[in-house]
């Protein structure tokens, strides 16, 4: 079976904007890299049912969003004065789009459109800071939906994870905020599927928070788990985090260590660190696992090139397949 697989990419280099590759699950291999849309550094990407794609985006040095039709052509930018966004994601429910700007600390909101397009509907401003180097202001780095359909979002900046209420024409509210550890840096946070339970990665001290989460943006700290060996001392900052279909197993990425770390789910939602699998590669900003859960595929930012793992189901443990597949620059994986 062929699986198409698209890669969100900088193009400080020598990507030229979001590519597609074919993905052979019988086979284990990526093969057939393909540009599909030109744009400066699409570092993120998510499809809307209908098959428009929306990514990062940016316009006459000016950042902010971008939206594409079917075939990869250009439907319209939304952008304004300074850096772009860092994630992007779809609301299907309400046609809306969430984004999330890391430089200036800032969450928008944007109505899609009948013919794919995107118009601003709202935004709002963090505030704060933490106590590490990397902390001088609010760094939103996350924006997507609550299993209950609330906005959430992670500050890196401010060590907070913030939930909106979201109004159908796109307007939104604070309702409750979490306060992760100090200095932490709350990256990504993924839901549990049937546990109440949050993963929330933090990205300056390599760990994973494990919350409990009761709805309406209500989280408890559960746990606290590394990312990294114990015996690792070098630089390092996290960056993706998935959860297996089943969920049964969690996994996030280090980058400086340069791996996925493994983790078992058990009864109570709590973590248990089982393997910490090399990516043969440099800056793993992300992975994701096959729609089929039998693989995963990892990109580097650095060394340009993708890894495959062979993902066991009843272990969760992961088996390199190869990491020697070419793609420029590439900091996002996903599937259509």
């Amino acid at each position: 079976m062929t699986q198409t697989v698209y890669f969100g990419t900088y193009t400080r280099r020598d990507s030229k904007g979001i590519y597609k590759a074919d993905f052979n699950s019988n086979k284990g291999t990526l093969e057939n890299l393909t540009l599909v849309a030109e744009e400066p550094s699409p570092t993120y990407l998510a499809f809307h049912k209908a098959g428009h794609l929306y990514s990062v985006g940016a316009k006459d040095g000016q950042g902010g969003i971008a939206a594409f039709d079917q075939t990869g052509q250009l439907l319209n930018h939304v952008v304004e004065e300074g850096a772009p966004l860092c994630y992007v994601a779809v609301d299907e429910e309400r046609n809306l789009l969430y984004g999330a700007n890391y430089h200036k600390g800032q969450v928008l909101v944007y109505r899609r459109l009948a013919d794919g397009r995107l118009e601003l509907a709202d935004s709002a401003n963090h505030q704060g800071q933490g106590p590490h180097a990397n902390q001088a202001s609010a760094h939103v780095h996350y924006a997507d939906l609550t299993p209950d359909q609330y906005l959430i979002t992670c500050d890196l900046g401010t060590d907070e994870v913030t939930t909106y209420d979201v109004a159908e024409d796109g307007k939104i509210a604070p309702l409750n905020t979490y306060k992760c550890a100090a200095g932490a840096g709350a990256r990504h946070i993924v839901f549990h599927h049937h546990y109440k339970i949050a993963y929330l990665i933090c990205e300056l001290n390599s760990t994973i928070e494990v919350l409990i989460y009761d709805g309406v943006g209500h989280f408890e700290h559960l746990q606290t788990v590394s990312t990294l060996p114990e015996d690792y001392e070098d630089a390092n900052g996290t960056a993706a985090i998935r959860l297996s279909a089943d969920g049964k197993f969690l996994y996030g990425s280090n980058r400086g260590h340069d791996s996925l770390a493994v983790y078992k789910i058990l009864a109570d939602g709590s973590l248990d660190l089982i393997q910490i699998a090399p990516t043969n590669g440099q800056n793993p900003r992300d992975f994701n696992i096959t729609p089929d859960q039998n693989h995963i595929i990892a990109v580097h930012q650095d060394s340009d090139n993708a890894t495959i793992f062979k993902r066991d189901a009843e272990s969760g443990k992961l088996t390199e397949i190869s990491h020697d597949f070419y793609i420029p620059e590439a900091v996002c994986v996903t599937f259509k």
